[in-house]
């Protein structure tokens, strides 16, 4: 039996009834930001097919970053691409211009459960694929301070490459080649949009990162600290 689903986006809730539609984006139902000519009018849907809640990318440019919340699964949701809105609580986040959004879907009786044993503690799966080196981890930080620091869903920005590289202290050569680095190493696990190549803006691949690396667990709010520490030795 079909039920309602709830959108959070900083702080406010949206319920979307049996048979209703709910569309996101710079001139839409949820209006998530009419300021940033970089967002598609309409860029998301979330809409009932059969008694299953679909999330739907009806944009033409811009792609999203679907997680569980948990870090344990993740999907690219290009456009034209649609997704089963499945598990009680869905993450949403995606880059238009220097601006990030993230937003939760709520579904009042999922079809899937998340069950996560006392050998499997949340994330551990995603965080145990990917070694970084310290360096590595480092970078990432800066590029994802806004997020975390940020309470709740809403906006953030991410930096640009000479201000991260100013935020550690590296010049920014070091800087470009660390990102290369990590993005390359990503790309081969098989994470998408960190790839360079015509029409993929340098923008747009340090945003990527950041929404993987935020919502696979690969840095959290405990990591920061590490930000404000020296580091001297080029690990890479």
């Amino acid at each position: 039996m079909a039920s309602s689903i709830s959108v959070e986006f900083c702080g406010e809730w949206y319920r979307v009834g049996e048979g209703e539609e709910l569309t996101i984006g710079r001139e839409a139902d949820l209006n998530v930001d009419d300021d940033n000519p970089f967002l598609h009018r309409r860029f998301l849907s979330i809409v009932q097919v059969d008694a299953m809640w679909w999330l739907v990318n009806i944009g033409s440019r811009l792609s999203a970053t679907i997680t569980d919340g948990t870090g344990t699964m993740q999907a690219w949701l290009a456009p034209g691409a649609k997704i089963p809105l499945v598990f009680d609580v869905t993450q949403v986040v995606f880059t238009a211009g220097p601006t990030t959004y993230d937003l939760s879907v709520h579904a009042e009786s999922p079809d899937f459960e998340r069950t996560v044993g006392a050998d499997d503690p949340v994330g551990e799966t995603t965080m145990g694929s990917v070694q970084l080196t310290p360096s590595q981890k480092l970078l990432i930080l800066a590029l994802a301070e806004s997020m975390l620091t940020r309470e709740g869903s809403g906006m953030s920005s991410v930096p640009t490459s000479a201000q991260a590289a100013k935020r550690l202290g590296w010049p920014l050569t070091k800087f470009n080649r660390k990102l290369d680095n990590v993005c390359d190493k990503l790309d081969r696990l098989g994470v998408r949009g960190l790839r360079g190549g015509p029409g993929k803006l340098a923008s747009n691949r340090r945003a990527r990162l950041v929404e993987h690396a935020v919502f696979s667990r690969l840095v959290s709010q405990e990591d920061l600290p590490l930000l404000d520490q020296s580091q001297n030795e080029d690990d890479d």
